[in-house]
């Protein structure tokens, strides 16, 4: 997975071609991509790179890949991984009916990043919706929250898979 972070600096194609020489050699297999954005991503698939995947950024609340990247991933043979999708842990019990957190309660890196994403999403409220919505459908299946939150992006059709992690928190 190769991660670019300044597009501006077009050494990213060129390192493409250092990747593609070691998969050429056997030293790697797959040459796959990390937030790479649709436009990017087209870009090195028109210098005739042979890309596997791209991992990006994908739940219930984040849902722009659906706009442009899904689609074009599907039609080319891409596959996305997704990260996210629990929202650093905001799509689960833990959070179902409890008031808004203040920053002290977010006690990792992710939960004060996805806490931002529900805020531009739509809110608090918004994400209590989800929570009952998504509580009602666990129960009738008998499983979490995050089960089905996770299922819900595995079947979008170009995902391949969910990478779903764990964080310390703040001692």
């Amino acid at each position: 997975q190769f991660h670019w972070w300044d597009y501006d600096d077009e050494h990213y194609l060129k390192a493409m071609g250092h990747l593609e020489n070691l998969r050429f050699e056997g030293k790697i297999q797959h040459l796959g991509l990390t937030n790479f954005d649709t436009t990017h991503l087209q870009r090195v698939v028109d210098e005739g790179y042979q890309v596997v995947s791209n991992q990006v950024q994908y739940s219930l609340i984040d849902r722009r890949p659906e706009i442009q990247m899904a689609p074009y991933c599907q039609a080319k043979g891409i596959h996305l991984l997704a990260y996210g999708t629990l929202g650093g842990g905001l799509l689960s019990e833990r959070f179902l009916g409890k008031p808004e957190p203040g920053r002290s309660a977010l006690t990792t890196a992710s939960l004060s990043k996805y806490k931002r994403m529900v805020d531009v999403w739509g809110g608090w409220d918004l994400l209590q919706d989800l929570l009952v919505t998504l509580k009602g459908i666990a129960d009738r299946y008998r499983v979490s929250i995050a089960d089905v939150a996770i299922r819900y992006i595995l079947d979008r059709p170009a995902v391949a898979g969910v990478i779903v992690g764990v964080r310390l928190g703040v001692a």
